[in-house]
């Protein structure tokens, strides 16, 4: 267990505060926990580099408690009403689809490898920023318009053409398979 492992830990276990945070209105404490746990993914993504401290568990960790993080504050701004639902139920689907092919693949022993697509980062990105944007506007209560919009848009987009592309090559990828 590397120190980059325990930090990553350490932003999983911060999920559930986070929602509790949020559910219970105390969005100061939701953008800090937010900050705090950006920081931690880059200090264990700088550590696990800078000194050599990479490992599998980390590769599979820091994607997880990131997509734990991000859709788990998503739903949580969904249901408290400050995010449309639409665009929370476009985020965890394009979540959803994408392990379900992961496991659709290793059913049929035939693993897809796993590497993130430019257009990923940029919507990993953009979910951060919004998430941000909204949680510190609820927090410090300030109007995040129009930049609520703007980055509105770039999540839609950039989900719609990231879960699109991951499909059509986990469909070219799964094509290889024989009739049995």
């Amino acid at each position: 267990m590397s120190i980059p492992n325990i930090i990553t830990l350490g932003r999983i276990i911060l999920v559930p505060v986070i929602v509790w945070a949020i559910v219970s209105s105390q969005m100061e404490i939701a953008f800090a926990i937010f900050v705090i746990a950006g920081v931690s993914d880059a200090v264990d993504g700088f550590l696990a580099k800078r000194f050599n401290m990479s490992s599998e568990l980390g590769a599979l960790l820091d994607p997880l408690a990131d997509k734990a993080l991000l859709v788990s504050i998503f739903v949580a701004l969904g249901i408290w009403g400050a995010v449309p639902r639409w665009l929370v139920i476009l985020v965890v689907s394009r979540d959803i689809m994408i392990v379900a092919a992961v496991i659709v693949s290793w059913l049929f022993d035939k693993p897809i490898p796993m590497k993130p697509l430019m257009v990923s980062k940029l919507n990993t990105v953009a979910q951060v920023a919004f998430a941000a944007l909204v949680l510190a506007s609820l927090g410090f209560n300030f109007k995040p318009a129009p930049y609520d919009v703007i980055l509105m848009g770039f999540v839609t987009i950039f989900t719609l053409v990231s879960v699109s592309l991951y499909l059509v090559e986990w469909v070219r990828h799964m094509s290889t398979i024989e009739a049995r």
